[in-house]
């Protein structure tokens, strides 16, 4: 029994999630045709008369995946009847983050669009946040659509024919409530039952374990818990954990004889353009908590273009000493200049098998690590049960299968996902640990490249292109590392280490500037935030910290534009910005002065929250939402009266929804109407393109 499977992914997770459906598909009698959403020519919904079930992801603030651009531009046609997809079934899986405002929108925009075109559900949408963890809702609802799926078939086809493995459906088929994944999740398990697979295996081998172990269990009880133990009750619980994920990768190394590679991945489907870094600035104080950096980029020689609020991609490699030390615990390290070639296997269980197309073809070990892995992604629980099997140690087995296990959920949460644990933290967690090479190409993500707002405009600085960062320094619970760096920010402060300068902006003497290093960058195929086409519309612009990058962007173009047409009529600007402290961290201070006395920038706003008042009346604001409300009657003006547009940029956890919550509120206020009045009122906005946020 066939049914249509189609994923929209921008990272990977809603491919390795469709993929999983798909494996999971055959013990349960049915067979998923696994498709990319974005590959049009390989299904035709207009025909389909199978079930179809979709997986997409949101990325941005609410914005589809790139891969389901196309697919959605072509279904959102408004000569399509209301009737085109009358005859599809569908069920969907959306994933999203709640601490983004449009929370599963990629997901929403397609199941709403079906629900318009006539199409119906045979499953209720799921909706898994990765905020808390997408396997929250992403588990039970894979567990639920089993039953889903056998329930429809017997619906349309009667039990004529069918076989056993559709009979745990019986009771789903009788009933005439919608089906729900939790009611499913449980008709489902009785189906699991029946299944003798390697999950009894599992059981006997975790039953075993816990014997193994029970002595040990006194003496974990009084230790905290950690990545690498446990504490009662589930160093004694009784574990569920996955079936196995089939491998499918042959690895073969082979002596390299100087055949050359490329530095940077050839796998892009964007151009690259290789660029010097022609300047490079440290904008904060030494004693600031942050280190702020500016990076010029000389692109003159190249064809790249871009608008003020556009971001790009900096193609970015993995820690050379991350890599040196992964290869020395695989015991590779010898190997590390050996060609790389992949096969399937050809007796893989693996639906769909198919070599990784982030690997390009003969390339050494070391770049492969370098430049086609992401090696600090957090584990799925898929990777920690593939890797039990490589394990030799039974205490260490046994809590590898607790972090994968649904019983162990707490604890995969907090010591693995929320502590951004990565490969390099586990094989260290568990020294018996000794997987190969082929595991880790199976499950490693692509090494992604980040994404950086353009600070600069190019009627300014011709030629260049500027970009600033903070340096990401973060803590590690498993590691002996005090601080480990951003993959990015880290190998871009160790660049341009030789160039830098300090933000007095002294420049070098000709006689001793330094040989620019050279990185790849290519151009982001999603491009919204930018100035409105008509100059005397006013803005408010919103950002924080290094938020503030597009809008040096904005302000260089219009000073620029002013120049050229000193009889233009310009709207105002606003700028709201906060940093910690106004002698440590104040980005741009001289150049947003600068602005404010040319009257480029109408309005200048900044708030300090670290630092104390000093002999004011009222005290300062901290933040920018503060500032915001202070400004309350004017904002409002500028929005509600003047078809103003306000951009946000920078963090989305908690800046961006606490803009977003006093905006709601001053509207609520200002005109008088119900907090659920002023949301609409944003919402619409938003449509307008008129309330942008660029926020991560």
């Amino acid at each position: 029994m066939r049914f249509l499977l189609l994923y929209a992914t921008q990272r990977g997770q809603a491919k390795a999630i469709a993929e999983e459906i798909s494996e999971k598909a055959v013990a349960y009698g049915f067979s998923a045709d696994l498709h990319c959403i974005s590959e049009s020519h390989k299904y035709d919904l207009k025909t389909e008369t199978a079930p179809l079930v979709v997986v997409v992801s949101t990325t941005g603030d609410g914005d589809l995946p790139d891969t389901a651009r196309k697919f959605v531009k072509a279904i959102q046609d408004k000569t399509l009847p209301g009737d085109f997809f009358a005859h599809l079934w569908y069920g969907l899986l959306g994933l999203g983050d709640s601490e983004y405002t449009y929370f599963c929108n990629g997901g929403k925009i397609i199941d709403k669009r079906f629900q318009e075109l006539g199409a119906q559900r045979f499953y209720d949408t799921g909706h898994a946040d990765d905020c808390v963890g997408l396997e929250l809702v992403v588990e039970p609802w894979i567990n639920g659509l089993w039953a889903a799926l056998a329930k429809h078939f017997l619906l349309s086809k009667g039990k004529e024919g069918m076989n056993g493995t559709l009979t745990m459906a019986s009771n789903a088929s009788r009933r005439t409530d919608p089906v729900t994944p939790e009611l499913l999740h449980i008709e489902s398990q009785v189906g699991l039952l029946r299944l003798d697979d390697s999950r009894r295996k599992d059981a006997e081998v975790l039953e075993q374990s816990a014997v193994d172990r029970g002595q040990s269990n006194t003496l974990v009880a009084d230790f905290e818990p950690s990545l690498a133990r446990s504490i009662p009750p589930l160093s004694q619980a009784s574990l569920n954990i996955p079936a196995l994920p089939p491998e499918y990768l042959q690895v073969h190394l082979e002596e390299s004889f100087g055949q050359e590679e490329s530095q940077a991945p050839v796998t892009s489907v964007d151009p690259i353009f290789h660029v010097p870094i022609s300047k490079a600035v440290q904008l904060t104080m030494n004693d600031a908590i942050k280190t702020t950096l500016l990076i010029e980029l000389d692109i003159s020689k190249t064809d790249f273009s871009y608008q003020p609020g556009d971001a790009f991609n900096v193609i970015c490699p993995n820690s050379d000493s991350e890599v040196q030390h992964l290869l020395q615990r695989l015991q590779l390290t010898d190997r590390r200049e050996h060609c790389v070639t992949l096969d399937v296997k050809a007796d893989t269980k693996k639906k769909g098998a198919a070599l990784p197309q982030h690997i390009p073809e003969k390339c050494s070990l070391q770049f492969l690590l370098t430049w086609c892995l992401e090696i600090r992604a957090v584990p799925k629980k898929a990777f920690l049960r593939a890797l039990v099997d490589h394990t030799g140690d039974g205490a260490e087995k046994r809590r590898l299968q607790e972090l994968c296990s649904r019983q162990g959920a707490a604890d995969y949460n907090r010591f693995v996902r929320d502590s951004r644990a990565c490969l390099s933290d586990l094989l260290l967690a568990f020294p018996s640990c000794q997987p190969p090479l082929s595991l880790l190409l199976e499950h490693l993500p692509k090494l992604q490249p980040r994404p950086y707002s353009c600070a600069s405009s190019s009627l300014f600085h011709p030629g260049k292109l500027h970009f600033i960062f903070n340096i990401v320094e973060f803590g590690s619970d498993t590691t002996a590392v005090a601080l480990r760096k951003g993959v990015c920010t880290g190998w871009l402060a160790t660049l341009v280490e030789s160039v830098l300068q300090l933000n007095t902006h002294a420049s070098r003497a000709d006689g001793e500037k330094a040989l620019a290093p050279e990185i790849s960058i290519s151009p982001r195929a999603t491009n919204f935030f930018h100035l409105p086409n008509d100059p005397s519309v006013p803005i408010i612009m919103v950002g924080p910290g290094t938020g503030i990058a597009p809008f040096i962007g904005f302000l260089q173009h219009r000073e620029k534009l002013q120049e050229h047409h000193p009889d233009g009529h310009f709207g105002a600007m606003w700028l709201f910005f906060g940093c910690r402290h106004k002698d440590r961290d104040y980005l741009f201070r001289e150049e947003l002065k600068h602005f404010l006395k040319c009257g480029i920038l109408t309005h200048l706003k900044v708030s300090f929250s670290r630092d104390a008042p000093v002999g004011e009346e009222e005290a300062p604001a901290k933040y920018v939402q503060d500032s915001i409300q202070r400004h309350s009657k004017q904002v409002a003006r500028v929005l509600l009266q003047e078809n103003g547009h306000v951009y946000v940029c920078g963090d989305a956890k908690n800046m961006a929804k606490d803009v977003n919550d006093v905006l709601v509120e001053i509207i609520s206020k200002e005109v008088g109407v119900e907090k659920l009045e002023a949301m609409k009122t944003l919402a619409t906005l938003k449509e307008e393109k008129r309330y942008l946020q660029d926020i991560w």
